[in-house]
């Protein structure tokens, strides 16, 4: 463990400015050790990288047919509404009858084009489409049937991540893709945030010279932690994948989008140390609704996280103005009521990985799990220059001059992008795939199931390594 430390130590950084600016960039240039100039550097800029509107251009409106009408699939949902006449909403599919309901009324779906199964819905599509578009925002082990099944009805597909559970099911995917000529989009939005766009074209433009390494962290802030990977749906890789990819595949995929590359191998280690049985408290009972003696000094109290801060309550599906009585009661008959050391969970709470990538770049990739916040921390060096930012804002140094440049733009005071989840992501993900599909071109689509694949095969092999302590070469 002494590399793995090491190498955390080295990639542990913290962005070092804050800035300031609204709907603008907010451009710095400035020495090291000199005061910023006085005059405006805004024009000479070279972060500067215009923000795409987000209203789609189409020649009609987009039909939509929705598999899984729960958080996922009902934010993507609203881009129809706050932009009408890109895409409607005309049949839906959901076990759960609230989520089914929720979505299917709110754009009027006539009850023959209401499925109590995703099954149900690609089987009424078996003597043709009920849409254009077909949006798999299921629970990740059905990824891979709605999607393949729904290539070959004829729906362009766009497929939440991670797209598949295996390598296998990933090359399969790709395989049934190329065969049939469908656009499949893979929900890897990060790529369609302002912040890493720009990112990606510095480094496409030369800014920091010839690409050596990338040093990149995931902060996944604690409550989310044991909501989401403890007590969730992604608490289990058996049942889900493993969080490398379950969480991390949006950062394995900026990584090999930025670098422009394949991975020749990688090498990772990480465990499960802090939510285990052992450290349960004495006479803590299975869930926290039980009577926990513990429940008041407990930061991972249900209750207070639950019920008493109404955080992350969206699977529990609270009917409006629920009151503290009626949360309680639907909290005690979910897994999320659980005590955190009595769950059947098994991802790591910290994990590094090392990878190699056929160019000669290297990458030093960790996440941490027990973080009081989360964020994602990025430094990309350079042969000419480094930049380093915090998910917000970042900065780019000339190694030669030591002049910076700093990129901030207030995203959400931008026209269309405000409220927008994963830092204008999903929208701009839903606008481009509708572009994509209208005009027939997937290029128009950055994360097409062909780019995509990569990053997941990179996150398989990385959980191979842990698993085995071996390193994993990828593509033979």
């Amino acid at each position: 463990m002494n590399k793995v430390n090491d190498m955390q130590s080295r990639r542990s950084f913290l962005m070092s400015s804050m800035f300031a600016g609204a709907g603008c960039l907010a451009a710095t240039e400035s020495v090291a050790n000199k005061k910023p100039a006085a005059k405006s550097a805004a024009s000479a800029n070279p972060l500067i990288y215009p923000v795409r509107p987000m209203k789609a251009e189409l020649s009609r409106e987009l039909t939509v047919a929705v598999v899984g009408a729960g958080g996922r699939g009902y934010g993507y949902q609203g881009y129809g509404k706050k932009f009408p006449g890109t895409m409607k909403i005309v049949a839906v599919a959901d076990i759960n009858q609230f989520r089914l309901d929720r979505m299917a009324n709110a754009w009027k779906v006539p009850a023959d084009r209401r499925f109590h199964d995703y099954s149900e819905l690609l089987a009424a599509s078996a003597n043709g489409k009920l849409a254009d578009i077909l949006f798999v925002t299921l629970p990740d082990h059905l990824h891979y049937d709605a999607t393949m099944k729904g290539m070959e009805l004829g729906y362009d597909v766009l497929v939440e991540k991670p797209m598949a559970q295996s390598s296998k099911e990933c090359l399969d995917m790709l395989a049934k893709q190329k065969e049939t000529g469908r656009i499949v989009g893979v929900c890897h939005v990060l790529r369609y945030a302002p912040y890493f766009e720009a990112m990606k074209s510095a480094i496409d433009r030369g800014l920091i010279g010839e690409l050596m390494c990338i040093q990149h962290t995931e902060l996944v802030e604690r409550i989310h932690t044991s909501h989401s990977y403890v007590r969730g749906n992604w608490r289990n890789s058996k049942i889900a994948t493993p969080m490398v990819i379950s969480k991390c595949c949006h950062d394995l995929d900026l990584i090999n989008w930025f670098i422009g590359s394949r991975c020749s191998h990688v090498s990772a280690e990480g465990e499960l140390r802090y939510f285990i049985p052992k450290n349960r408290p004495a006479g803590a009972p299975a869930r926290c609704t039980d009577g926990c003696p513990h429940e008041k000094d407990c930061i991972y109290s249900a209750i207070k996280t639950y019920v008493k801060r109404r955080g992350w309550t969206g699977p529990l599906d609270l009917p409006p103005k629920a009151t503290d009585e009626q949360v309680t009661k639907i909290l005690a008959a979910s897994p999320y009521s659980r005590c955190v050391f009595a769950c059947d969970n098994d991802q790591p709470e910290q994990y590094a990985a090392a990878l190699r990538f056929e160019n000669g770049v290297s990458v030093a990739f960790s996440y941490e799990a027990l973080s009081p916040v989360g964020q994602r921390r990025t430094r990309i060096i350079g042969t000419k220059g480094m930049m380093e930012g915090g998910g917000v804002g970042f900065r780019l140094t000339d190694l030669a001059t030591g002049k910076y440049w700093d990129w901030n733009m207030q995203i959400q005071d931008i026209p269309g992008y405000e409220r927008q989840g994963h830092g204008g992501g999903d929208y701009r993900l839903v606008r481009d795939f509708l572009q994509a599909v209208d005009k027939r071109d997937p290029s128009m689509l950055t994360s097409t199931l062909e780019a995509s694949v990569e990053s997941h095969l990179i996150g398989f092999a990385c959980e191979e390594s842990r698993l085995t302590g071996k390193k994993i070469k990828l593509h033979g």
